[in-house]
């Protein structure tokens, strides 16, 4: 098998691995890229490819994550992981191979953990990595590894647990709940809504977006009824799959200006992430194609 062929065998855990760990596509691609140079330019054979093809992405992630954190620090409102369309839309097929699993609730999650605490889950409980093998990829104690794992599963579990929706229930609620919001239906949205609510926008200062999340039922219905007050002439709402379930996109002048993506437990909303920074958008005009 030639070096380019072991490459797309794992080319889709090389990006998930980078995706994970930063919530950026198009950073994600940059590490696919210098992981494919690092590979083809090697000085010797290699006996777990797969092994070292995650490592090599593991390192470069990080390297990036940390020239960023002053970035993240600085970031105007809350920051969001860039929306990836589901089963590759954007971009090569392969892309979201295994990224679709990974919802944008457990991502928003997965960015609250400690690094090594998220390398290790997402090896583990995502690809399978063994403990031991991990402990290789990571230059660590493979009890150490255990012990990172337990405690990043304990910080997912509940969450992986209260969001574990059959897929039919879940889109069967993001699909009344795009009508009500796409008809101003304040009652409907209340209807479909827990009373605790969140809303979380990512403007990332370039365009208007509430600096905060909002709380509550009411306050979230209110403030998407006014968001759809202020679409432009020609404006659509689109259900899209993004991040392996069922969202929406909103579409102006053939231009995906927004996403949605819904966290739905017990057949209501409890948390709403809408993507409006147009940076983490661009990736996504092919969903603006009619």
């Amino acid at each position: 098998m030639s070096d380019d062929d072991v490459f797309l065998r794992h080319r889709g855990l090389v990006f998930t691995i980078a995706y994970d760990l930063l919530g950026s596509v198009a950073d994600a691609d940059d590490v696919v890229q210098d992981v494919y140079e690092r590979w083809v330019t090697r000085p010797g054979d290699v006996d777990e490819p797969r092994a070292y093809l995650a490592r090599a992405a593991t390192n470069r992630a990080l390297d990036i994550l940390r020239s960023s954190e002053r970035r993240r620090v600085e970031y105007v409102g809350p920051w969001l992981p860039e929306p990836l369309p589901g089963g590759g839309a954007a971009g090569p097929e392969d892309r979201a191979v295994e990224a679709d699993a990974v919802s944008a609730a457990l991502l928003v999650l997965l960015q609250t953990l400690a690094e090594h605490e998220r390398v290790c889950y997402a090896l583990r409980e995502v690809f399978g990595f063994s403990y031991a093998e991990i402990a290789r990829v990571v230059d660590s104690q493979e009890a150490a590894v255990r012990q990172a794992v337990h405690r990043a599963r304990q910080r997912v579990q509940e969450r992986r647990e209260r969001f574990a929706v059959d897929p039919a229930q879940h889109a069967g609620t993001v699909q009344r709940f795009l009508a009500a919001a796409g008809e101003g239906d304040i009652d409907g949205l209340l209807e479909l809504l827990a009373p605790g609510a969140v809303l979380t926008v990512d403007g990332g200062g370039l365009v208007t977006a509430a600096r905060r999340p909002v709380v509550g039922a009411e306050k979230i219905a209110r403030f998407l009824v006014g968001l759809r007050d202020t679409r432009g002439p020609g404006g659509r709402v689109v259900a899209a799959v993004l991040n392996g379930e069922l969202g929406a996109v909103a579409i102006e002048a053939g231009t995906v200006v927004a996403t949605f993506q819904l966290a739905v437990a017990d057949g209501v909303v409890e948390e709403l992430y809408v993507m409006r920074n147009p940076h983490k958008l661009a990736g996504l005009a092919g969903l603006a194609q009619p």
